[in-house]
This record gives structure tokens, C-alpha cells and sequence, in this order.
């Protein structure tokens, strides 16, 4: 090993933006346990499985179908309460 290293030729890494971050993120037993398996029948690592089906997710601009309970009226469950 060099005692010192001539960095002035040296330039920035082309695909540094395109490089993984790691993150933390929180999912239920059952979605896990989804992608764990797949990834076991595809023989490949389930965080890579999750990677490559969120950007497949992105690329074609897909939304979650979301369907949340209506919102009950802050009114209607004080008179509930009574």
C-alpha cells in the first residue's frame, strides 16, 4: 500500500445515483412472508424481489387502490357516546 495516493486524475462515480440506499422499512407478517416465499421459488433474495417490484411499480406509474372507512363526524360520536 501506498504511503500516498495521486487522486488529482480521479473523477466522480457515474452510477453513484443509481446505487442503493438502505432503509428501514416496516411490513405486516403476511406481505413478508409473500415476497420471502417467491423470492425462494425464484431462488433470489427477497429484499432484491421488493426492489424490483416497487421500481416495476414506479416505471409504470402504478397507485395502491386504497379504500379507507369513511371518516365518522367528531359530532356524530359525542352524541353516540351519550
Amino acid at each position: 500500500m501506498r504511503r500516498e495516493y495521486d487522486f488529482s486524475k480521479s473523477r466522480r462515480n457515474p452510477y453513484a445515483k443509481q446505487l442503493k440506499r438502505q432503509i428501514t422499512i416496516r411490513l405486516d407478517a403476511a406481505a413478508l412472508d409473500y415476497f420471502k416465499q417467491l423470492a425462494a421459488e425464484l431462488g433470489m433474495p427477497y429484499q432484491n424481489l421488493i426492489n424490483l417490484f416497487l421500481r416495476d411499480c414506479a416505471a409504470h406509474k402504478r397507485r395502491p387502490e386504497i379504500k379507507w372507512p369513511p371518516a365518522s363526524n367528531p359530532s356524530e360520536r359525542a352524541r353516540s357516546k351519550t
